[in-house]
């Protein structure tokens, strides 16, 4: 694989030095650029996009050749996985991901199997490796999945926006079921993962959107243990370089110094938590990753400068800090935002780094 000119994301993930804060964005390659629209478009549907190599591989690209972002991260969906299962992942326009079939029935559960990777996830991979090659260098690219948690909800609930209450309900009075579907999903995720890195992903993140839906000791028992499982089977090195792992639960500031445990290399933060805090808290185990709210990008470019510059000052003098949002952006962010954040983080941080 060619060498890489820009590693300083890597290098941030495992807290060495670096000129400046490097950052990238949740869901960069999107809805809010049209460029996506039109590739969209053309692809015809979201799943089409995600399963063509070449479709992948376009937008994976659009954000980097429009911004000077430190990584490329996989075009994908968290939802490949229970579709691989046998779900039967759909999109219904302005509704979001549902699924033709869900885990309820006992049987149903227990029939649950860990996917043929090679095969069922083939596409995903097969991207990885050809955004690897159309990256030539230029920055890392990261993999990622969902939590076993988080891919639960859907699969329990059948689609995404729920209360949970189906897989709460699953979750106290019948947690053995529970525990089988997070034991195979860990097994997968594992294996997903694994697979992404043999292909060419430099670091890998695991997305645990819902786990702060969870109370304190079911957060543990869920969510918590099966991220822990999955960090300490991940390929930890590969071309001769680390792999470094980032692990975010959305929701999950309450639980910073538990999450610090599981081995990762770097915990994402969403906007509800001080970074400064969290860097006071966490900050000699592990990176940083966050954590702007997205919601400041549909201001102003002076607004988001500002917040930047607080972020920034928030986390303070040394490294171990990736710049990015709190959560995905969003549609409706003016590009032109997304730019002036980006611009902002490289021109300010650079003091902190001296």
């Amino acid at each position: 694989m060619t060498s890489l000119k820009n590693d300083i994301f890597l290098r941030a993930l495992q807290r060495q030095r670096t000129p400046y804060t490097p950052v990238w964005m949740m869901r960069q390659a999107g809805r809010y650029l049209p460029e996506y629209r039109e590739s969209r478009k053309n692809a015809g549907s979201f799943m089409s996009l995600c399963q063509s190599p070449d479709f992948a591989t376009e937008v994976t690209l659009q954000p980097l050749d429009r911004y000077p972002l430190d990584a490329a991260i996989l075009f994908s969906d968290i939802l490949t996985i229970p579709d691989a299962m046998g779900l039967g992942l759909y999109f219904e326009e302005g509704e979001g991901p549902k699924f033709e079939r869900t885990l309820r029935e006992e049987s149903d559960i227990l029939k649950l199997a860990v996917p043929d990777i090679g095969t069922d996830l083939k596409y995903v991979t097969d991207a990885v490796s050809q955004i690897r090659r159309a990256l030539d260098g230029r920055v890392p690219l990261i993999g990622f999945s969902g939590s076993p948690w988080t891919l639960a909800t859907y699969m329990v609930e059948g689609r995404g926006g729920t209360d949970f209450l189906t897989i709460k309900q699953m979750a106290y009075a019948r947690p053995d079921l529970l525990h089988h579907i997070l034991d195979i999903t860990a097994q997968t995720v594992t294996a997903y993962l694994n697979a992404q890195i043999a292909a060419g992903a430099q670091a890998v993140m695991i997305f645990d959107s819902w786990g702060g839906a969870l109370s304190h000791h079911a957060y543990q028992e869920f969510s918590l243990q099966y991220m822990k499982k999955i960090v300490s089977g991940l390929t930890k090195e590969n071309e001769d370089r680390p792999v470094p792992s980032i692990v975010f639960t959305k929701g999950g500031g309450l639980w910073l110094e538990a999450q610090a445990d599981t081995g990762a290399n770097a915990l994402g933060l969403d906007w509800t938590v001080s970074l400064g805090e969290a860097r006071k808290r966490v900050g000699s185990k592990v990176a940083l990753q966050g954590n702007m709210d997205p919601a400041i990008l549909l201001s102003t470019p002076e607004a988001v400068e500002k917040e930047v510059a607080r972020i920034l000052a928030d986390y303070g003098i040394g490294s171990g800090h990736v710049f990015n949002l709190g959560h995905g952006i969003t549609q409706f962010t003016p590009p032109e935002n997304a730019e002036a954040m980006i611009k902002a983080v490289h021109a300010i941080s650079s003091k902190y780094h001296l």
